[in-house]
């Protein structure tokens, strides 16, 4: 039987055995990690400066980037070397990059002695079209050229070679070739052509008018392509970066040509090249977007072999092509043209103030003025009036000295109404509408009084809140003065009426005699009603006189007041 030491060692032995089993499972990745050779984008430089790419793959070129440049390759390149590379920027392009290398068929031309005088190349690139990576299934692509046999040429060589960029690699398939000559009219004539689509069984291998060359001649080899059945094609397989392969005729019978004639060149092609040492792929500029960056390692026939790497690149709309920038924009110039009209409000409104500010002093002034006239002026000529009639009452007093009395008198009673007017004309208290008409109510009045013509007043009623100025009240109360003085002397009638009324902010003032009139056409109108038109069209108003002969006169003053002063008033007011 075991015992309990027997088992409890046993257990120890499992325990260390499974843990060092578990380390060197976990540890079996890192090192493995450590050897592998990856394949990376290890940086990318716009215009002069190199930008380290991020470990989280994801790289800001910023706004309108130029000379875009991605490098590329393995973190330890002396470890495993690829044959080829290719790259593609997603959302830019929809083609793979795989280099600047290129093979190409030739028609080779020589002279009598043999020498090279001349060759024309087509040449091809990247992929043919529906390459998939296998000769049985990728279908070829018909190609047919014409070119004019130089002069001195004497034979010509068809030449398929891989000769082109030094890093050249890749497969190019050339079937059913033929190359023929002719003339405007003759009939073309078959110079040389593919070995295999006459072959017999029996010599389907041999093809002594074909031969190999170039520095590494075993890439020129013979493949099969196609399925059921299939055919002989020529191939360059090149492998050799710094080698090159070729097909071309045998030339001691290679055909003879004859300079000014045309040759046609027919042919069927596959091909996938690219070039062996691609390291770094340039964009001039790229426009802004999201692309992603991708650079895979394929072989020989253009598959993948399973490295690849991808880096996400983002370029940045500039800042006026962006929809933020474009609302900030309107919010801004909202805001700006608020402000500026806010600005031009608060300086139009400081401007009403000063102005209303000036007003209201004027008016205190005015205020004063015809205070101080009315107490000092009107006080002191009412005492000469009072003592000049008091005098008259003496009887010892002669005729001359009564004369001259009652003339001072009467002139004390005149200058009395002259300072009333003037008073009235100079007090901002009666600067409204239904003050005016008040005034030109009394005045006619009292004018009336001192003469026989009755009296009659037609005034409809007037705003207070609009205001007139002291200036229109001045020139209206003198135009009617006018109007009435002209009826009293030269209308010889009886009545006189007086008309006032409001009728949309036009205020219509009419002074009518019954009188005997007289004829406008041709008649001198006189100072007075000359002073009248004056008058109303120094305040912006207009004067119509009417006369009929017999029928009385008729003076229309029109005036268009501003209802709007009355709200600058009451502004004024509160300031």
């Amino acid at each position: 039987m075991m015992t309990r030491n027997t088992i409890t060692r046993s257990k120890r032995f499992f325990y260390s055995l499974a843990s060092a089993l578990i380390f060197l499972a976990l540890s079996l990745p890192l090192y493995a990690g450590q050897e592998t050779n990856k394949l990376e984008i290890q940086f990318v430089v716009v215009g002069d400066q190199p930008l380290i790419t991020p470990a989280q793959g994801n790289l800001n070129l910023g706004v309108s980037p130029k000379n875009i440049s991605f490098r590329f390759g393995l973190d330890k390149p002396d470890s495993h070397s690829f044959l080829r590379l290719r790259c593609q920027l997603e959302g830019f392009e929809n083609t793979w990059q795989a280099g600047d290398g290129f093979m190409f068929l030739a028609i080779r031309f020589f002279n009598t002695n043999g020498d090279q005088i001349d060759q024309e190349n087509f040449p091809v690139w990247g992929d043919s079209a529906g390459w998939d990576g296998s000769l049985q299934s990728s279908p070829l692509t018909h190609r047919r050229e014409t070119l004019i046999v130089p002069a001195n040429a004497a034979r010509a060589w068809v030449v398929i070679s891989s000769a082109g960029p030094p890093p050249t690699v890749g497969i190019y398939v050339v079937a059913n070739l033929v190359m023929m000559e002719t003339t405007n009219n003759s009939v073309p004539k078959i110079l040389a052509e593919s070995p295999f689509d006459h072959a017999t069984a029996a010599d389907e291998n041999v093809f002594p008018d074909w031969e190999r060359d170039g520095t590494h001649m075993s890439m020129a080899k013979v493949v099969r392509i196609g399925q059921e059945p299939s055919i002989k094609a020529f191939a360059i397989e090149d492998e050799d970066p710094e080698a090159h392969a070729e097909w071309h005729n045998a030339k001691e019978i290679a055909p003879a040509v004859h300079p000014g004639n045309r040759l046609v060149v027919e042919w069927n092609e596959m091909y996938s090249i690219g070039e062996a040492k691609l390291n770094s792929a340039f964009y001039p500029n790229l426009p802004a977007g999201n692309y992603r960056f991708h650079v895979m390692g394929i072989d020989l026939m253009g598959k993948p072999d399973g490295e690849e790497a991808s880096l996400n690149v983002f370029v940045l709309q500039p800042l006026w092509k962006r929809p933020w920038f474009w609302i900030v924009s309107m919010l801004l110039v909202l805001v700006a043209m608020f402000g500026i009209f806010r600005y031009v409000v608060w300086q139009r409104m400081q401007r009403e103030m000063l102005h209303l500010r000036n007003q209201r002093a004027m008016e205190g002034e005015r205020l004063r003025i015809a205070r101080d006239i009315h107490d000092d002026l009107g006080a002191r000529v009412t005492q000469i009036s009072m003592i000049s009639a008091s005098t008259l009452q003496d009887s010892t007093l002669s005729t001359k000295t009564r004369e001259e009395l009652t003339q001072i008198k009467q002139m004390s009673r005149d200058l009395i109404s002259a300072l009333y007017e003037t008073v009235w004309t100079v007090n901002p208290e009666y600067d409204d509408l239904d003050a005016l008409g008040n005034y030109l109510c009394q005045m006619v009045n009292q004018l009336c009084k001192q003469t026989p013509f009755r009296c009659r007043l037609q005034v409809a009623e007037l705003p207070k809140q609009i205001q007139v100025s002291s200036q229109i009240r001045h020139n209206i109360a003198m135009a009617v003065k006018e109007a009435v003085n002209n009826a009293v002397k030269h209308s010889q009638g009886s009545e006189i009426v007086l008309q006032l009324r409001l009728e949309d902010s036009m205020l219509k003032i009419t002074v009518q005699d019954n009188g005997c009139g007289f004829q406008l056409e041709g008649c001198d109108p006189g100072h007075g009603l000359k002073n009248i038109k004056r008058r109303l069209e120094d305040i912006g108003g207009s004067c119509l006189i009417e006369s009929n002969r017999p029928g009385g006169t008729s003076v229309h003053l029109n005036l268009l007041i501003r209802p709007d002063l009355a709200q600058a008033s009451k502004t004024a007011e509160k300031a």
